[in-house]
This record gives structure tokens, sequence and C-alpha cells, in this order.
């Protein structure tokens, strides 16, 4: 008997054919309406949910969902998933981790250049027929810190070191001794010894303002940070006072706290480079990232563990 599936995501529209095609029936829901119709209309049907970290499930939809077997989440972070009430029920959870990490990298690295090398005023200028031949830094040779070193991080890491000669350190919860970068035992410690600052961490309490008024101005007037991770891991007010009152020099965000609204305030400012949380799409990594949802509803059907476990 085919298994169904409740899709609330709606960035691999193009990929899902995948799920169908191995004997899966969908039910896509990708906005809070058709959400809620969803569950009330099917809810003993639903065996499996795909989401992301931050649309997540609730506690009391788990709940309305007798049938649910499995969470499978795509991308790496999980922090709108109520493991807990998942784990009293028994129900098994999965994440995307490194499915998008090149998409993400890759995003991160053009965040940077582009903020650094002030890319987006130029072509704004540009545009309007001047010449402003401003002098901006230069990217390679410098220190770079990334706070997180899982599959994004290490992608970051390698693309800095090996594509632009940095010096790459990192912080995370421990050293990872497979890694031969330089380990920091805090964002404080990392923010101090390096140019540029890249969070890659997942979101959740744990890392909640890990970036925050202290760690900026410890980035220093000529530092740069870059969010790729979560809005949460960053202090937005105390980043904004930063960039206001040149604690530091700019900033370049995938992702904001109460998305798709994004700040005013940092949207007034001339030092930020702003995307709207698109690092991790690319056709490769939809794919990819499906294909990893695949592989984990296969296993987990089949009585086999699943690839990428998320316990609470």
């Amino acid at each position: 008997m085919s298994k169904t599936v409740l899709v609330l995501v709606e960035t691999v529209d193009d990929y899902l054919p995948l799920l169908e095609q191995a004997g899966y029936r969908l039910i896509r829901a990708p906005s809070p309406q058709l959400r809620a119709d969803a569950i009330a209309r099917h809810a003993g049907e639903i065996d499996a949910v795909l989401t992301r970290g931050p649309l997540g499930l609730t506690a009391s939809e788990i709940d309305q969902l007798l049938q649910l077997q499995i969470i499978c989440v795509i991308g790496a972070g999980y922090e709108q998933v109520d493991l807990a009430a998942a784990a009293a029920r028994g129900i098994t959870v999965t994440n995307g981790a490194g499915a998008n990490a090149g998409a993400v990298a890759d995003h991160a690295m053009a965040l940077l250049l582009a903020l650094v090398r002030d890319i987006p005023r130029a072509d704004a200028s540009t545009r309007r027929g001047e010449w402003n031949r401003v002098i901006s830094p230069s990217v390679s040779g410098k220190r770079l810190g990334i706070i997180g070193l899982g599959a994004v991080g290490q992608a970051i890491a390698r693309r800095a070191a090996q594509g632009f000669d940095m010096n790459v350190s990192y912080h995370s919860r421990t050293p990872r001794t497979d890694q031969p970068y330089t380990w920091y035992d805090s964002p404080l410690h990392l923010a101090d010894a390096v140019d540029f600052l890249v969070v890659a961490t997942p979101g959740g309490n744990g890392t909640r303002h890990l970036v925050d008024g202290q760690v900026l101005e410890a980035l220093g007037t000529e530092g740069y940070l870059v969010n790729i991770a979560r809005a949460s891991v960053v202090d937005t007010q105390a980043l904004v006072a930063a960039l206001q009152q040149g604690l530091i020099a700019g900033a370049a965000l995938d992702v904001f706290d109460d998305e798709p609204a994004v700040p005013d305030a940092l949207k007034a400012l001339g030092n930020t480079v702003l995307t709207p949380h698109v690092a991790g799409q690319s056709p490769e990594a939809a794919r990819d990232t499906v294909t990893l949802v695949l592989r984990n509803l296969q296993a987990f059907f089949n009585g086999q563990p699943v690839l990428t476990p998320v316990r609470a």
C-alpha cells in the first residue's frame, strides 16, 4: 500500500515527481491555509510530512496526525519542528544535512565578494551612467572565521582556503580533529581573530544570538559579517546598531527574523547586501534534497535505519 506524504515546502516542486514515481501519494499544502485544511481533512491518512526548518511542525499538528510515522526536513535546520512531541510519539525525524551544502557555500562566497567588493552599488551606479571607481578591499589572503563547521561550514572553508588562499578558523562546540582549520573556543575569540565572519550553524535555542553586540565589536570596524544560516543566530538589533555606528564595515544576509519581512533599517543601509533566503536553492540542490528525502523514506518504510536522523 502506498504511503501518503504531506508536503509543506514550496521550493522543490520540480523534483517532487521523484517521490510520486516511487509510489508515494503527495498532498501539497505550501500555504498556512492549505496546511490547516490538509491536516483537518487528511489527518488519518498522512504517514509522513515533508517540511523545512522555519515551517516546522507543531506539537498540536503532530497530535492531529494519528498515522504520522516520519518527519523529513529539507535543509540542515529543524528549529520549528517540535522534537519532543515527535519523540513522545516515537516519530522519526530526519533532516537534509549536506544535500544543499554546495549551493549554500557558493552563495556565502558570492555574498562575501559582493559585500567586500561593493558590487551591488557599483552595478547600480554604473547603470545610472556614473563612473565611480571606488577602491574596495581584497578578499584573497584574508582571515575567514566560520561559526559552525558542519557540511556547509566545511564547504565554505574549502572554497575560502583553496580558492582564495584564506587563513580559515572556526568555532564549534568541540574541535574537529579531522579538519585542518584553527578552532576557537567562542564566537567572541573567533571574531577578534578574523577579517570576515560567516555564520553557518543551525538555528534553535542553543545558538540564539551567538553573534551579539560584543562579538560584532570584536569583529571590528574593518570586519564583515555574512549569515547564510538562521537569523536567530545573530542579534539583529545589535547588528543594525553596529552597522549604523560603523562598528563593523558591513553585513550580507540571506536570512531574517520574520521572513519574508526585512527590517527597513537594514534596507536603508548602504553597507548591506540582502537576499531572500535563496542560498540553498539551485536545481542541483533541489534534486539532491528530494533524493535524500526519498532515500530516508525508503529506508524507514523498509525497516532500515534512516540516513540522516535528528535526535531530540
